[in-house]
């Protein structure tokens, strides 16, 4: 019955993808920005149960392709599926329960404390039979991304990675099957930055979709089941890291001479920049 009320007020409550289906779908995805074009034909596969990591070099149109699949960013050709339907005809109350967006910089012009900028993540699910799940979630995502101890903290109060923490905690609070993060461990240390990737891992091992916007390789080599390599506004190559990252292809995507190989005890790629002596 709250099923059908949500549905004529124009929400309609979100059935979960099965393992390895598709969460979100982009196809020959072209945008342009200011004129220039930016996407070229790009797509993409987020499958529920993976993640799937982009990477390239500056200017290849990684976070474009995100807000594209966020249905943020309105393409100018080409189609994108969220759950099973185009974008457009997706309300913003009904996205919103849909995929959750971590964007590169979180600000905020008012003085909240952390815990209320966690909370805020919950805001789609008010009025709705899982609101019952909202101190659940927010306790849950502050502990994954080790923000609660300065709960009460004002969030213009704290450090650029300490805030980058808070962001991706209210984003895991929102509790959507697909996760859009655009470089979520930019401005963290290496402790952080691997537990943001195996948060990713987490929720993906949960059954949700997670598409990661990374330029540490070995991030990406280590965390994603699929690595997407974006060059000139397209998918060069896309598949497992270690058929993907080979130094060839990276030397000439990068314009930047690359080795890469296995980790000794892992196996999983090393890539490593060719240095003059």
């Amino acid at each position: 019955m709250i099923r059908s009320f949500f549905a004529a007020r124009g929400r309609t409550l979100p059935e979960p993808v099965a393992p390895g289906g598709p969460v979100a779908v982009a196809e020959d995805v072209r945008v342009r920005l200011g004129g220039r074009p930016v996407l070229d034909g790009a797509g993409l596969t987020a499958r529920a149960g993976e993640v799937l990591a982009l990477v390239g070099p500056n200017g290849a149109g990684k976070s474009t392709l995100l807000a594209a699949v966020a249905a943020d960013l309105p393409a100018e050709s080409g189609e994108v599926r969220i759950c099973g339907r185009p974008a457009p005809e997706w309300t913003a109350a009904e996205l919103a329960l849909r995929r959750a967006v971590l964007p590169q910089s979180a600000t905020l012009s008012f003085p909240f404390p952390v815990e209320d900028v966690v909370r805020m993540g919950r805001a789609p699910w008010a009025g709705t039979d899982r609101a019952d799940e909202d101190e659940e979630a927010v306790a849950d995502a502050m502990a994954a991304t080790e923000v609660t101890g300065f709960a009460g903290r004002p969030f213009a109060a704290l450090s650029g990675g300490e805030r980058a923490r808070v962001a991706l905690a209210r984003v895991l609070a929102q509790r959507a099957q697909l996760l859009l993060l655009d470089e979520p461990t930019a401005a963290l240390d290496l402790r952080h930055q691997e537990l943001v990737l195996r948060v990713c891992r987490a929720r993906a091992a949960a059954g949700d979709a997670v598409v990661v916007v990374l330029h540490d390789l070995g991030l990406a080599a280590a965390y994603a089941d699929r690595v997407a390599v974006l060059r000139r506004g397209r998918v060069a190559v896309e598949g497992a890291p270690g058929a993907v990252l080979s130094d060839g292809l990276l030397s000439e995507v990068y314009r930047q001479p690359v080795e890469v190989f296995p980790h000794p005890r892992t196996g999983v790629p090393l890539v490593v920049p060719v240095r003059g002596a």
